[in-house]
């Protein structure tokens, strides 16, 4: 019999997973390149039990968690767990501090947070994408993507190329399957021309007129929907992870404790109902094009769609992502990076004495037009 309360799960914590070497009792972490765990103090490294190759990109069967069954809290105990947590006071994010850890700063933003004593239960991953890219790859990614942009401050570029590591946190998402039937009513539109006379210049003119002829139509389409992708975090802005994708969802691995070694993972602040509602959103917008399909014609026009969902489960997965948080002259900048493919996004600088410079320099350039085209005239 579960202990799972019936509620929607609160948020779960951000985590920070180690596994002492067997030589010399330093931490390992999981090498993206390697593919194994690796020990940094003396070298020994250990493979993942039933991890694939690195970089292999082939599918794993994770099972989905039926959605019906965790809003009813008839969830298996097995798939909850009970940590500790705490809030960030400045961007929110739920952070996890094990026992003998009593403060640190937030990897989000930088603020420092001090521990309290809470508890929950939340919902365990399932699914999790590992990393592919090192610190290394990610931060020249990020610098040459900071390079690319004209008018942001050098300082902020050298510290960020100079400044503290960059942190790999796995982002908590949620994946959404579900069967539609939608049944809808609508107006197909046919275009056909007439020759109409109009005035133009105090004399009649034929012209060819574009006009749509209308009939009522109404039909069904049904389309099952594998993986839409939720966004379980409230820590980062969403469109900068939205910008981050497509993910390789197809590379997900069964969730391993051992691919989060040396990495963090937040918990989750959007709950499961939250997030099905938003990929419903998605789902809506998918079926409108699907009936507009359907309909067919040179135009159509949607009076009415009733969708029928069944057979929904769900999936909490983790995603790699890389991330920097600088403060620079007083102002926070993050930068994230897809912890796959590199993709880049983030606060974007700006320096004002290289704005003010390209104004100057268009004025210039504008006067010395101006003057030539002025004495030519």
């Amino acid at each position: 019999m579960s202990d799972y309360d019936g509620t929607p799960p609160p948020p779960t914590p951000e985590e920070e997973h180690r596994f002492p070497c067997p030589q010399c009792g330093a931490d390992y972490r999981f090498d993206p390149a390697a593919g194994r765990l690796v020990c940094d103090f003396c070298g020994h490294t250990e493979a993942i039990e039933g991890a694939p190759a690195p970089h292999a990109t082939h599918p794993q069967a994770i099972r989905e968690l039926d959605f019906r069954a965790a809003l009813e809290a008839r969830l298996p105990q097995a798939e909850t767990q009970e940590v500790r947590t705490t809030s960030c006071p400045n961007c929110g994010a739920r952070l996890e501090f094990d026992g003998d850890t009593h403060s640190k700063d937030c990897p989000f933003c930088a603020t420092p947070v001090v521990v309290d004593t809470g508890t929950t239960r939340v919902i365990k991953p399932r699914g999790v994408l590992p990393f592919a890219l090192d610190e290394a790859s990610a931060r020249k990614e990020m610098t040459d993507w900071l390079g690319r942009l004209w008018f942001a401050p050098n300082g902020l570029q050298d510290y960020a190329r100079k400044g503290r590591r960059m942190q790999g946190i796995y982002v908590p998402y949620w994946t959404f399957d579900a069967q539609t039937e939608s049944r809808y009513s609508g107006m197909r539109g046919t275009i056909y021309y007439v020759t109409a006379t109009v005035m133009q210049d105090g004399k009649p003119k034929q012209v060819r007129q574009q006009k749509i002829r209308w009939r009522p139509v109404s039909g069904r389409v049904a389309r099952f929907f594998d993986d839409v992708l939720v966004l379980a975090s409230r820590a980062l802005p969403k469109r900068y992870t939205d910008a981050l994708e497509p993910w390789d969802l197809a590379a997900l691995e069964p969730y391993r404790p051992d691919f989060l070694a040396g990495f963090r993972a937040e918990g989750y602040q959007v709950e499961l109902l939250e997030g099905y509602e938003e990929a419903r959103v998605r789902m809506d917008r998918v079926i409108e094009r699907d009936v507009k399909f359907d309909i067919g014609g040179d135009a159509q026009q949607i009076t009415s769609v009733d969708t029928a969902v069944s057979d929904v489960t769900f999936k909490h997965i983790l995603l790699p992502v890389w991330l920097a948080a600088y403060k620079y002259r007083g102002k926070t900048y993050r930068f994230v990076v897809n912890g796959r493919t590199g993709r880049v996004q983030g606060e974007r600088p700006w320096s004002g004495w290289k704005i003010a410079l390209a104004v100057v320099a268009g004025l210039i350039v504008a006067g010395v037009f101006g003057y030539f085209y002025a004495m030519n005239q």
